[in-house]
């Protein structure tokens, strides 16, 4: 066979490049037509055809970008194939609205409108939390012992039964961590974190170790108060706890509920399908858990500098009602309504 001329396969794949664009060249037009449109913020502009061509005109020039690449058409085709899919690719499933607008949605109703619409779920896990603290009282109550088994170690070192009014009260108000003020709000974030993400993702079993979480939680708590009332210092004990505990309380609080809600959709689906329930509470769930993020990162700063540098009780008291009110109002007076509208949608 006679080897073919260089200048004649040049001209044949030319040829054959050039044969490729006119057969499809419509679509890609119509496509990057559409595309930059999108790109500008001018969806008005487009007809409802070219709105629903468009995940169609997608695959086809993502089909022509493929065999491009098989055939080894010429670099300019290529090029712009690949241009195109990329921008494409955005506008069909990447986000449609930008981190700044879809933080203001987020925060201004859409996660208080979210919070409001698992109300059921969050009395319910304050109710838990209430029976967890009194538990914890009375465990103690009726056996010391038990203190050490619901007060973590770390939490635990001077502030143990037995100890005298002196040194709870040092333990009040002499700054106990050894760590730099910013290190010690990581670590608090950190720890606190870890307990209501575990709230919110063992909600799939039915919510019930949700709630379980919220119970061990909280009788620490009770016993703690048990042993500061037992000296004297109940007052004092709750002002040390209130100055970050109105925002770290509410978040786990939150997340407990947000766990729950999952569980019980899950539990209860009623007319919908599993799926369908479970996902949907999931949608609302993990927009209540971007929000508790939010207010860990509040709570670890209250305690890590607040709480330190506050060394009296009046202004713990100040600081955390005031953050009581703040997180009450905010959830359930801001942004009803419309918001509300849209989450029941």
């Amino acid at each position: 066979m006679a080897e073919q001329d260089p200048i004649s396969a040049i001209e044949a794949a030319a040829l054959r490049s050039d044969r490729f664009r006119l057969e499809r060249e419509g679509d890609w037009q119509r496509l990057d037509a559409i595309v930059t449109q999108m790109e500008k913020g001018r969806l008005r502009k487009l007809s409802d055809e070219d709105v629903l061509a468009l995940p169609v005109l997608y695959r086809t020039v993502a089909s022509s970008l493929s065999i491009a690449r098989e055939t080894s058409l010429d670099a300019a085709t290529l090029g712009y194939l690949e241009a195109l899919v990329q921008r494409a690719w955005f506008v069909v499933y990447g986000p449609r609205v930008s981190l700044g607008s879809w933080l203001r949605r987020f925060l201004g109703g859409g996660w208080s409108a979210s919070v409001r619409a698992i109300w059921l779920d969050v009395l319910m896990a304050l109710a838990v939390m209430v029976a967890g603290t009194l538990v914890g009282w009375l465990l103690v109550a009726h056996d010391p012992e038990w203190y050490h088994a619901l007060v973590p170690g770390q939490f635990a070192d001077a502030r143990v039964p037995g100890a005298t009014r002196a040194v709870l009260e040092r333990t009040l108000f002499t700054d106990q961590s050894k760590e730099p003020l910013a290190a010690f709000a990581a670590s608090l974030f950190g720890n606190n974190a870890q307990v209501s993400i575990l709230a919110f993702a063992l909600g799939f079993a039915f919510g019930v170790p949700s709630l379980m979480m919220l119970v061990y939680n909280t009788a620490g708590f009770g016993a703690m108060l048990w042993l500061y009332h037992g000296a004297g210092l109940t007052t004092d004990f709750v002002g040390w706890i209130a100055i970050h505990g109105t925002t770290e309380l509410f978040a786990i609080l939150l997340a407990g509920a947000a766990g729950l809600h999952i569980g019980r959709a899950m539990a209860f689906p009623g007319e919908r399908a599993l799926l369908d329930a479970a996902a949907e509470a999931g949608r609302r769930a993990s927009q209540v858990m971007t929000g508790v993020v939010l207010m860990l990162v509040v709570a670890a700063l209250l305690e890590g500098f607040g709480r330190q540098l506050i060394n009296h009780t009046a202004g713990r008291f100040g600081v955390g009602g005031f953050m009581l009110l703040f997180w009450l109002g905010y959830f359930f007076l801001f942004g009803r309504g419309r918001a509300d509208r849209s989450e029941a949608a």
